[in-house]
């Protein structure tokens, strides 16, 4: 029995020594290298522990070290789980309940501004009580199967015993902990890509095209994923990327490389500052630094420490982006914009004001709701330049 208190000991100090600084993930790595003494079945139990703490939120946060991890736990498990079976066998009996019945036999209430404090900021398409009670549960692991890869990818996860869901004709889920490297080629064969993400690829087959080859600037690309799907559904493209860092392009050009995209142009530019390389483009891409809060139930330490107005900070940093990326488009061409946010101010209000700003003709808008799929959730906007 003292093993599982001692889990517990373990996930406290965990807990109490993050500050948020850095993505827990990384955190908790560095501390398990630290601390060879734990085995791979400790780490995981222990690293289980801490990402339900801060899934509860507030909830339990009146409720002694001991209690108030068990209660995290026992709500974010949707299956039989050894600690509870030891140190609580009578909640271990009803893991099978939805959270609010859970809740009740704790004799709590919910509230979702207990486990998520800005309901009053999320945009109005949103199921609040669907979107906050998703924070419980971890997200799936999504890959986008490239074109011409489907038999291949189907066959690799057959043969390693990989359970998958088909959610579209190139869109497969598996269980997050699947260390999908192993299996299959990424990258050339399969994208690892939320369901949302791929879901703004709707978009892009909407995007007008004719015979000629389409300029497109993804100005805020990343690791490229979205580059890559706007090559495979586009194909005739000439592409340039940009990102504010030589880091990440780096780690960029490795991916293409592996997806073998060859022909493309990439410059590094903090487009919160007027751009030096300018063009003009038939398709610009502004997947934009944002809260990430329709992320926070993949990364829920992200939501424990966010403060509320770290909103305005990204609000205007979107504005800044956005006034230095629009004089590149070609009249009459299109932008997609993009965040991972459930904010109306970072999503609607946005939109509405490139509309007032840059008369910016808005042809479809979608709050992407990944809740209720296991995914993450995000917004997009078509949006033309008279």
């Amino acid at each position: 029995m003292s093993r599982y208190h001692s889990y517990i000991n373990s996930a406290a100090e965990i807990v109490s020594a993050y500050n948020g600084a850095e993505p827990f993930a990384s955190f908790l790595k560095k501390f398990f290298s630290a601390n060879k003494k734990f085995g791979s079945k400790d780490r995981k139990t222990i690293a289980h522990l801490c990402y339900c703490y801060f899934r509860s939120g507030k909830l339990f946060e009146d409720a002694e070290k001991e209690e108030r991890f068990l209660s995290a736990v026992f709500i974010c498990s949707l299956s039989s789980n050894e600690l509870l079976q030891h140190l609580k066998p009578d909640w271990n009996e009803n893991v099978w309940m939805n959270v609010k019945e859970k809740l009740k036999l704790l004799n709590k209430e919910f509230n979702s501004s207990f486990v998520f404090p800005f309901v009053d900021e999320l945009s109005e398409a949103v199921d609040k009580d669907a979107f906050v009670l998703n924070h419980f549960i971890q997200p799936d692991l999504f890959l986008r199967i490239r074109p011409g890869q489907q038999q291949t990818v189907f066959k690799k996860l057959a043969a390693a015993g990989i359970l998958f869901e088909q959610k579209t004709e190139t869109c497969i889920a598996v269980s997050n902990t699947t260390n999908i490297e192993q299996v299959i080629n990424l990258n050339k064969e399969a994208v690892v890509q939320d369901y949302s993400s791929q879901r703004v690829g709707e978009l892009i087959k909407k995007i007008s095209s004719t015979d000629k080859k389409m300029t497109v600037w993804d100005c805020c690309a990343a690791s490229g994923g979205k580059s890559i799907m706007a090559i495979d559904l586009l194909k005739n493209m000439e592409l340039t990327v940009s990102d504010v860092r030589e880091t990440i392009l780096v780690n960029l050009k490795k991916r293409f490389a592996e997806a073998g995209i060859k022909n493309y142009k990439s410059f590094v530019a903090d487009l919160s500052q007027p751009v030096s390389k300018k063009g003009f483009y038939d398709l610009i891409i502004a997947d934009v630094p944002c809260s990430g809060s329709g992320t926070w139930g993949r990364t829920p330490e992200q939501l424990h420490y966010f403060q509320r107005e770290t909103v305005e900070y990204y609000c205007n940093l979107q504005k800044k982006i956005l006034s230095n990326i629009i004089p590149s488009l070609k009249s009459g061409s299109t932008l997609l914009y993009i965040t991972c946010s459930v904010f109306r101010k970072e999503n609607e209000e946005m939109v509405k004001w490139m509309e007032n700003e840059f008369q910016l003709v808005t042809n479809e808008m979608q709050l992407l709701k990944g809740y209720a799929v296991k995914a993450d959730s995000m917004f997009a906007a078509l949006m033309k330049k008279p």
